[in-house]
């Protein structure tokens, strides 16, 4: 590119320098009234300058190197995964004696990735193919390649992460130990994630998968609870992290071997990484994800010797599965839940345990069809273990935050059966394409929902430091504002017609249902005929389950008379409704669950399109 043309680029669309002055100008304003406000002239009006100058001439620079149309010729993913990371070097620039700079400054870079992720969605056209896609050589001796691209099953997942991670940054607020590390961490949480959903090589999305451990690990152990003793055991953040960290990494191994076995199968059977004389990939080479979906689709098949496909098989399946979690995978949830911070609970209820649900759907699937049909019965029989034993135990516990920790169990029991019925051959396309979209849309429902309860959980835990149900009650006259939005939240994580988690678990068991159905006479390597429609039917017990949870939760926090211990926190001031900064943390969430609810097209019309694509 020449200079004349980067310039012509910069100056050749007079309403984008608009937008971009107006958007500096935002940025300076903010970072006037919120950061400087109370510095000295001097220091305002060159802080300020600075603020509106280094966006406005990014922007500029930006527009001169690709071009002002942003969707089409910009690298959106790329933005949108490493923007958060952009964050990180500026909050660690910042100095330490301007705490109150840290919350701000991630506030705002969380903006960014949040508003592309709306951008992408709305940008994205035909949901059923890889969109956006970027691509450069990386490591050209074993064939990896810099590969990213969307469809309309990451997508909203992108959404979901960059949503909640700017709510969970809002509502940290309330940091006061080491910010400036601790929303750092966060950023770098959310480059992780989201660079798991946009990568389309192997070697590129286990990197993002690792990196995903480390921060979490971090926020777990460092702001989570303080070590306590229980028994023999001393529990507390830095035990839960460890545990998350050990049972995360071991799955991550079986993931690697997985990967690793698929590389040395599947080499001189697929081309190799190779490059034009234009500098244009033309072949991606073994390690791409998208090219093995494609080629396994066109009836070749990655492994030759069953025992390989099916040791592969297992050992990615067990490392998803981990992460989901699964039964019998499930048991390092509850203590990291526990101890973690509450943003560190939302964003790994809402967003981490979808990065294996996801792996599963993306790869798993596609790559290993025949294994996954033969081996679904299994599946399912771990699903309805998941579903039930979730909600019973959920229905045992006192302690607020394992209550809703087993709920996730529960919960992503019915994304795993979704998913495994969906690989079940026999049935029509119809309805294991309706089981798998719901789902997808369990999966951001989960999100949304379960998120919004951990943030109600860290809301009145601020306020009486318990979580122990029993000495709850009547929250509905002492706070009224939190028990009406912990009651819409608790009646969308139930499945009540009209909020969103009635419409996902109802496409879920619709799909499961109607396969099973179709299925009712085969027989399987492992199960006899109709024991996949009886699993499916033992499932729903499930949802009768969790509405006795849910409901029995709502009646012990809100209803009868408050504890003496909660009348005296009234009374001095130290128990009081939810402030401005947490209505607004709740609100887009329960925006979301109430627009799915009542008018669930938009997001499932994205995702069916994409998940048809993959089941033909």
């Amino acid at each position: 590119m020449s200079l004349a043309d980067f310039f012509s680029q910069m100056f050749g669309s007079p309403l984008y320098i608009v937008v971009a002055l107006i958007l500096a100008i935002g940025i300076g304003a903010y970072v006037w009234g919120l950061l400087l406000r109370k510095e000295d002239r001097q220091r305002q009006v060159i802080g300020t300058a600075v603020a509106v100058a280094a966006p406005l001439l990014l922007l500029l620079v930006l527009a001169g190197l690709w071009g002002t149309n942003i969707l089409q010729n910009w690298p959106v993913l790329s933005l949108v995964t490493f923007l958060p990371l952009l964050g990180v070097i500026i909050l660690l620039g910042l100095p330490k004696d301007r705490t109150h700079w840290f919350q701000w400054v991630a506030l705002l870079v969380s903006f960014f990735p949040l508003g592309l992720s709306i951008a992408i969605w709305l940008g994205l056209g035909d949901a059923s193919v890889m969109q956006f896609e970027e691509a450069a050589v990386w490591i050209q001796p074993i064939g990896v390649a810099y590969h990213l691209g969307v469809d309309g099953i990451s997508v909203p997942m992108i959404f979901l992460t960059a949503l909640l991670t700017t709510l969970a940054t809002l509502y940290s607020f309330i940091i006061k130990d080491r910010p400036k590390e601790y929303f750092a961490f966060l950023l770098l949480l959310e480059m992780a994630m989201v660079g798991v959903f946009v990568s389309l090589n192997f070697f590129l999305f286990y990197i993002f998968w690792e990196l995903s451990l480390v921060p979490m690990y971090f926020l777990i152990g460092l702001w989570g609870a303080p070590p306590r003793q229980e028994g023999k055991m001393v529990r507390g953040g830095p035990y839960a992290a460890i545990k998350f960290f050990i049972y995360t990494l071991a799955g991550s191994v079986g993931i690697l071997l997985a990967i690793l076995a698929i590389y040395f199968s599947v080499q001189g059977k697929v081309p190799p990484l190779t490059v034009n004389a234009a500098g244009v990939i033309t072949s991606y080479g073994p390690f791409d994800i998208k090219g093995l979906t494609e080629w396994v689709a066109n009836g070749n098949q990655i492994f030759t010797g069953v025992v390989g496909a099916a040791l592969a098989f297992w050992a990615m399946f067990i490392g998803f599965a981990i992460k989901v979690p699964s039964f019998p995978f499930h048991t390092w949830l509850p203590d990291a839940h526990v101890d973690a911070p509450t943003a560190g609970s939302v964003i790994l209820a809402g967003v981490l345990l979808k990065l294996g649900a996801y792996g599963l759907i993306r790869i798993l699937f596609p790559l290993f069809p025949a294994e996954f049909q033969k081996f679904a019965p299994i599946i399912v029989i771990l699903a309805a273990i998941s579903i039930v034993y979730g909600a019973l135990v959920a229905m045992a516990q006192w302690d607020l935050k394992k209550l809703i920790a087993y709920s996730s169990v529960n919960h992503m029991g019915y994304v795993t059966l979704g998913i495994a019925v969906a690989a079940i051959g026999g049935a029509t396309l119809e309805s294991r394409a309706i089981a798998l979209s719901g789902t997808v849309l369990q999966m951001f429902n989960h999100g949304i929902i379960t998120g919004a309860l951990f943030f109600l959980v860290g809301v009145i835990y601020e306020r009486v430091h318990t979580r122990d149900l029993h000495v709850y009650g009547g929250l509905r006259r002492l706070t009224p504002v939190y028990a009406g939005i912990w009651g819409v939240t608790c009646f969308a994580s139930l499945g009540l017609p009209g909020l969103a988690g009635f419409v996902s678990e109802f496409m879920v068991f619709r799909g499961s249902f109607g396969a099973a159905l179709e299925m009712a006479g085969q027989h399987f390597a492992l199960l006899g005929p109709g024991w996949v429609l009886a699993l499916v039917a033992i499932s729903t017990l499930g949802i009768v389950l969790g509405a006795a949870f849910i409901l029995w939760t709502i009646q012990r926090m809100l209803f009868g008379t408050a504890k003496e211990k909660f009348e005296e926190l009234h009374e001095h001031g130290h128990l009081f409704d939810m402030d401005l900064r947490e209505i607004l943390t709740l609100a887009p969430l329960l925006v979301l669950m109430l627009a799915i609810g009542v008018y669930p097209g938009f997001i499932v019309d994205t995702i069916n399109a994409a998940v048809t694509a993959l089941l033909k």
